[in-house]
């Protein structure tokens, strides 16, 4: 599948109190997995295996904040609440044990949340201006004091992740959820100071990441994932160019960010004319800072194709992926559905083993493990 060495991939890496044996990185997948929020055993499990498998890095599915609106599906695991917590202890000693190192990713779904999955509760979702993605009015805009309120309910969970033993900490500010509801000026209509321009839209994600650097201390590391694209409208961009992004990304570096995640449905792809770079490259120019690149790695079709076709995607090489690790472009890379049906597949590529890799179909994610 692969003719060039995977040595780069393979490579420690370090960032900080970050210790990674290997450059890969597996990216956070949404499953619902967890009971009313609790994470048990199973989910412990799942995370061994791939921590046993090469893993360098694992990052949580998304993992919601102390607040009555953050989940959007009753499976989606809690990160606050002594039992959702000690569960999420137990993940972290089972990836420790396996020799892995953990990070939560953590959440917060905003006007995602939708009130038929959830005819018990009179929470409405919440967004900066109380609008969907499709710029349907589905609530009143947050006011400044609830925005103080979640932004320290980002803090306690970053803390929470600190003491219970995680080696670091992931934010996510992509695909359409609250943090990026601030960004898209689709959702962000305010004229406050968390509204207008670019720049001040990405206030509130400032006060999110300098709450939770406060919360953590100055050696623990924040990861912080973006994308372009949304659910509604894979083609958006907050920035249409270099510029823009380089405004855009330099109050979030500013805030604490370590290392940045840049969401794409594909990882080959240019993010602007004129440059075969792709966001995370970008990100890293412009930056200076560590990027984790992700997108369809592994695999021959973009992730929503089991969706939309219902044929999965097959395994495929990862040559081009390997040469632009090589030259530096990013420094780290998530994989999605390949480990999702495969926990082996970081260990397979390591051992040149790749004519056993699962394909990712809903045959494989009906087994999964």
């Amino acid at each position: 599948m692969t003719s060039k060495t995977t040595a780069a991939l393979f490579k420690p890496f370090t960032e900080g109190q970050l210790k990674l044996e290997n450059r890969i990185v597996m990216a956070p997948m949404t499953r619902a997995f967890s009971p009313n929020g609790v994470p048990g055993p199973e989910v412990a499990g799942y995370y061994r295996r791939r921590a046993e498998n090469a893993v360098g890095l694992i990052i949580t599915e998304g993992t919601v904040i102390n607040h009555p609106a953050a989940a959007a599906d009753h499976g989606i695991p809690h990160f606050y609440g002594e039992e959702a917590l000690q569960g999420w202890s137990r993940v972290v000693q089972e990836v420790h044990q396996a020799g892995g190192k953990i990070a939560p990713q953590i959440w917060h779904t905003g006007t995602a949340r939708e009130r038929k999955k959830f005819p018990d509760s009179n929470v409405d979702p919440i967004g900066p201006s109380g609008l969907s993605l499709t710029g349907e009015k589905v609530s009143e805009p947050l006011t400044v004091e609830e925005i103080s309120d979640l932004v320290q309910a980002y803090a306690e969970a970053a803390a929470n992740a600190k003491r219970i033993g995680f080696d670091a900490v992931e934010i996510h500010g992509a695909h359409g959820y609250l943090i990026d509801q601030f960004f898209w000026d689709v959702t962000n209509k305010r004229t406050d100071k968390y509204g207008g321009d670019l720049v001040g839209r990405t206030r509130f994600a400032v006060e999110v990441i300098e709450a939770v650097r406060a919360a953590v201390g100055p050696d623990f590391p924040i990861i912080f994932r973006f994308s372009q694209w949304k659910p509604v409208n894979y083609n958006a961009k907050l920035a249409a160019n270099p510029e823009e992004l380089e405004q855009f990304l330099a109050p979030l570096s500013a805030a604490g960010v370590d290392i940045f995640h840049a969401s794409t449905r594909r990882f080959w792809e240019p993010e602007f004319e004129g440059s075969d770079l792709n966001l995370a490259g970008w990100t890293r120019k412009l930056t200076g800072k560590p990027t984790i690149t992700v997108g369809s790695v592994g695999l021959d079709s973009v992730f929503t194709s089991l969706f939309e076709e219902g044929k999965g995607g097959q395994s495929a090489g990862i040559d081009n992926l390997l040469e632009r690790l090589e030259r530096g472009e990013f420094d780290l890379v998530a994989v999605g559905r390949a480990l999702l049906t495969d926990p082996a597949w970081a260990a397979k590529i390591r051992d040149e083993r790749t004519d056993e890799l699962q394909p990712f179909t809903r045959e494989a994610l009906a087994t999964l493990s």
